[in-house]
């Protein structure tokens, strides 16, 4: 297989909402460039990138799958995602390694939600984009208004490369940066090359000067000539429009038909010509702030965008050539853990098909196979190079389950599989609660959840079932009590005996020493689940012994572990044992962590005992005209709107939201803004529960 120098390398992931026909773009693509002999369809799964069992049964993408073409002695690797945004991982680590990205429209609708929500993470970026109107052959066609969606996302640095026209029944394209008119024929393919009709010229030369403008504006020496000549010439005008993407300030306008094969040649003759490669995106940077830059005579350094386990291959690797070259049987290191890596094989994909080749240059996409210590977001880099590429960092979960096998004997198997899935995808996270004892999945979303239970069973031979995830609750006082506990057994020969005597208070940071006490010693303890136990020995003439005072510490924080109310942790309580008894004989540690434990439970439940659950600070952005709807929803899940504030077309809530009640928000938010709206949350403070919310749990005596 013919291996391309960096120059002639183009990356492009093509992006878009569900529907908009980037596997059928793809697909024709590789058709148009003879690398396929017939085109596949998404309806007969037989396209090359959905390749994957479970894409097959959803009838849409999973995965995003690297494939490639050639087109006039340019290669151009395609990164074929998801239009889900269950699935953004897929999205955001594909967008990282690529040089363009295409954003695919459906003509009929123009910038949907999910494009709407994969342009923030483009944007983010800041990578050269265009955008591609699909379907310009259908009755539904609606060019003009998916002209002012796009606009109304990106600003008037939207401009017009092409527009649709149908000339005596055919299909046809108006190129207005070749100033040409291309007719299809009704099986597309090859279009005939003719001028610009008579009724189209004034649109055509008005749109062209247009481009003419945009171009000149990001570029100081075209500006010149611009202002010189009055216009540009192809090339001058390619520079321009390449300088504009570079600088996020021109986003070119393509349309085509890729289920009729119409006007994707063009399109792989601009990606080739004008589309940014590699070496001309900003360098990119290290963890250590260094920068990175795209050449071939660097030191080799890779990028591990994507991950797949395969039940009958192993472990397959993808990754992008950010410096110098790799060859077969190079050794890499890991910066992450140290590890050397061997790459014993390399392949180009296009789809599940892998093409071996010997070298890869700087800018190319590949994979190897069987790297045991690499994961997805790692770099690998040459012995002595002490960098690594900054990580993507994904957005975080929105649901949240509870994961158990239903065989216990999978159990081990179970956490194994996860961690794979993880390794695999970095948006979903594994977790462990030692407080519930549950394994916890969390993820992006319902149908993300249903992939993952679909991959442990069909791929990891699995069976899961998920559920509410438990809620950290915190128990804790609210005024002052006194107890007091005497532990007395006697079986024969030595017995146990303890009097412990204390007073408990409500601990508060910076609070002043307690009163009325004489104070022999202090000890604060900072609990692992967060909050102080402050213990005070008040002992006065010996009648407790000092050696005794751990145990009965010992025994108020096995209290504290398992609080009296719902089992849940204690937290912030200072301790005063002041008075008690013991003997020469039957007192011993035992005796008196048992005092202390009792005495401890009787004195917090005097004490006007209070349950504390966690809260989030939740940010949800929504579209302005959706605000009310989304508001009331909140406030039925006891969130306190703390503030509004505005992001061009959206409104951005800040809230306190219970996390027991977050439970299948992110479906309800998805329900009521038809997935337009997106929200994230961090944990805030523990705050005291109602009290009729508090009654119930307390009669359940346990977590929720």
């Amino acid at each position: 297989m013919k291996i391309y120098d960096d120059k002639h390398i183009k990356n492009v992931v093509f992006v878009g909402a569900h529907n908009s026909g980037k596997t059928t773009l793809a697909e024709t693509m590789l058709f148009e460039a003879g690398f396929i002999n017939r085109r596949g369809t998404v309806e007969a799964r037989n396209t090359v990138s959905d390749y994957h069992e479970i894409e097959h049964e959803k009838g849409n993408s999973v995965f995003a799958t690297p494939l490639h073409t050639e087109w006039r002695n340019y290669k151009i690797n395609i990164i074929d995602t998801p239009g889900l945004d269950d699935f953004i991982g897929e999205v955001i680590s594909s967008i990282k390694v690529a040089d363009t990205v295409v954003t695919v429209l459906n003509g009929q609708y123009g910038v949907e939600v999910g494009t709407e929500i994969i342009w923030n993470y483009i944007d983010k970026f800041h990578k050269p984009t265009l955008f591609v109107i699909n379907q310009i052959d259908h009755p539904n066609l609606n060019y003009e208004e998916s002209f002012k969606t796009i606009k109304g996302l990106v600003g008037n640095n939207a401009v017009k490369i092409q527009y649709p026209l149908r000339v005596d029944g055919a299909q046809c394209i108006i190129d207005v940066l070749k100033m040409k008119m291309y007719k299809f024929s009704a099986e597309g393919g090859k279009p005939e090359k003719l001028e610009i009709p008579d009724n189209q010229k004034e649109l055509a030369e008005n749109l062209h000067n247009e481009l003419v403008e945009k171009a000149a504006e990001n570029d100081e020496e075209l500006m010149e000539l611009y202002f010189e000549k009055g216009s540009l010439n192809e090339d001058e005008l390619r520079k321009g429009i390449k300088a504009g993407m570079l600088n996020h300030d021109l986003f070119p306008i393509f349309c085509v038909s890729a289920l009729g094969d119409m006007g994707t040649g063009r399109l792989m003759g601009f990606i080739d010509n004008v589309a940014p490669a590699a070496g001309d995106l900003n360098a990119e940077q290290s963890v250590e702030g260094k920068e990175i830059p795209a050449k071939k005579e660097g030191s080799p350094i890779l990028f591990v965008f994507k991950t797949v386990h395969q039940p009958n291959l192993g472990k397959l690797t993808f990754f992008k050539v950010m410096s110098g070259e790799v060859k077969i049987n190079d050794k890499l290191t890991n910066p992450r853990n140290g590890e050397t890596e061997t790459f014993n094989q390399l392949f180009i994909m296009d789809g599940k098909e892998r093409n071996p080749v010997n070298r890869l240059n700087v800018g190319d996409i590949g994979a190897t196979l069987k790297l045991k210590h690499t994961e997805t977001n790692d770099s690998l880099v040459a012995e002595g190079i002490d960098l690594a590429i900054k990580p993507i960092q994904y957005p975080q979960p929105r649901v949240r389950r509870a994961v158990f096998a239903v065989n216990t004997k999978d159990e081990e198997k179970l956490s194994e599989s996860l961690r794979k899935i993880h390794g695999q995808d970095p948006t979903v996270v594994i977790s462990f609660s030692n407080e519930t004892r549950e394994l916890i999945i969390s993820c992006q979303g319902e149908l993300h959840l249903a992939t993952i239970d679909w991959t442990l069973k069909n791929i990891y031979g699995v069976e899961a079932r998920f559920e509410k995830p438990k809620i950290s609750f915190r128990e804790t006082i609210q005024r002052s009590s006194a107890a007091n506990y005497r532990h007395k057994k006697q079986s024969g020969g030595s017995g146990q005996f303890a009097q412990v005597n204390m007073k408990i208070e409500p601990w508060i940071e910076g609070m002043g020493e307690p009163e009325g006490f004489n104070i022999r010693g202090k000890e604060e303890v900072d609990l692992p689940w967060d909050g102080k136990l402050v213990f005070y020995n008040c002992i006065v003439g010996g009648v407790i012994d000092q050696r005794y005072l751990p145990s009965i510490m010992k025994g108020i924080l096995e209290v504290m572990e398992k609080g009296p109310l719902t089992g849940s942790f204690i937290r912030d309580v200072r301790v005063m044992v002041y008075d008690g008894k013991m003997h020469p004989v039957d007192s011993n540690d035992i005796s008196f962590k048992i005092a202390g434990a009792h005495a401890f439970r009787e004195a917090f439940l005097n004490a006007n005992p209070k349950l504390l659950e966690p809260t989030m600070e939740l940010i949800v952005t929504v579209p302005e005209e959706m605000v009310g709807n989304v508001m009331t929803e909140l406030q039925t899940r006891r969130s306190i709107i703390q503030g509004i504030d505005s992001s061009k077309k959206y409104q951005v809530l800040k809230c306190i939201a219970p996390e027991s009640e977050l439970f299948g928000f992110s479906t309800e938010l998805r329900s009521l803004t038809k997935g337009r709206a997106t929200y994230k949350s961090e944990f805030s403070a523990y705050q005291p529960v109602p009290p009729n919310v508090q009654k119930g749990l307390v009669q359940e005596g346990a977590y929720t």
